[in-house]
């Protein structure tokens, strides 16, 4: 009976949009994180009459045909690109970014990777890192005798001192775009990594081309929506239990059959 490893799909996807769920709920306090939405097609269909077949008694052409589904599949989790709120933390080395683009990072490997947390901290050399402490390209050494540190919209570090009058320009911060952001890479730890799918990185300075601006002193929240993933979580569990009363319906009807004498 086909209804049970229809209805076995239907439960399969029904858990991965769950679990989907489950992810996005664990990561609504993740700095910078945007919700995922898993996404799902159905399956090939069993082709019992075709449409368009010519009726063999008087030779019309059927106009529909019989086309027997054989369940669901999941096609993509995707993420969902969107601005979180700004909050304040009064940070030095707090950066919020406002519209598109990434912060770049280099990996202990040598690789880059991009990260929309601006929760950066100051390694023991005076190296601006991430809180994995992984370097932000260009690569930001504070002195160990600087009194402050402002970073403007455009990303440029100065450092005040306290026998000098004007600050000092340390370096400027740049961003990453691409052109199909979706198409990252996810590898935990708020990181992301260029794929085929994303398209090479675009690096600009904050401002030009599209790419957004920094803010110091906020962090950008996550973008999840605590209400939505909850009625989506009832929907699915819904779905879920609709899938599983069709198991128990065909299970019913097979043992039906098997008493018949």
């Amino acid at each position: 009976m086909r209804a049970l490893k229809i209805a076995a799909t239907g439960m399969s996807a029904q858990q991965m949009r769950v679990e989907t769920i489950s992810q996005n709920l664990a990561n609504m306090n993740t700095t910078g994180y945007n919700a995922r939405r898993a996404e799902f097609a159905d399956l090939h269909y069993q082709q019992m009459t075709r449409p368009g077949t010519i009726n063999s008694s008087d030779g019309t052409v059927l106009p529909t045909g019989v086309q027997l589904g054989l369940g669901v599949r999941p096609s993509s989790v995707t993420i969902q690109l969107a601005q979180g709120s700004l909050s304040a933390t009064g940070g030095d080395l707090d950066l919020a970014i406002e519209g598109k683009g990434y912060l770049e990072v280099t990996l202990p490997s040598g690789q880059s990777a991009y990260t929309r947390d601006g929760a950066l901290k100051r390694s023991a050399d005076g190296l601006i890192v991430t809180s994995d402490g992984y370097g932000v390209v260009p690569g930001v050494v504070i002195p160990d005798d600087a009194r402050s540190i402002s970073i403007n919209a455009q990303g440029e570090v100065y450092a005040y001192f306290n026998d000098q009058v004007e600050p000092q320009l340390l370096g400027q911060f740049s961003l990453a775009n691409f052109t199909n952001a979706k198409g990252l890479e996810a590898i935990g730890s708020n990181l992301f990594l260029e794929s085929p799918a994303s398209g090479p990185a675009f690096v600009n300075e904050p401002g030009l081309d599209g790419t957004g601006t920094l803010r110091q002193g906020y962090l950008e929240d996550s973008s999840v929506d605590a209400v939505r993933e909850v009625t989506e979580l009832i929907e699915a569990q819904r779905g879920y239990e609709l899938n599983a009363k069709v198991i128990t319906a065909a299970d019913q009807m097979l043992s039906a059959t098997t008493q018949i004498r």
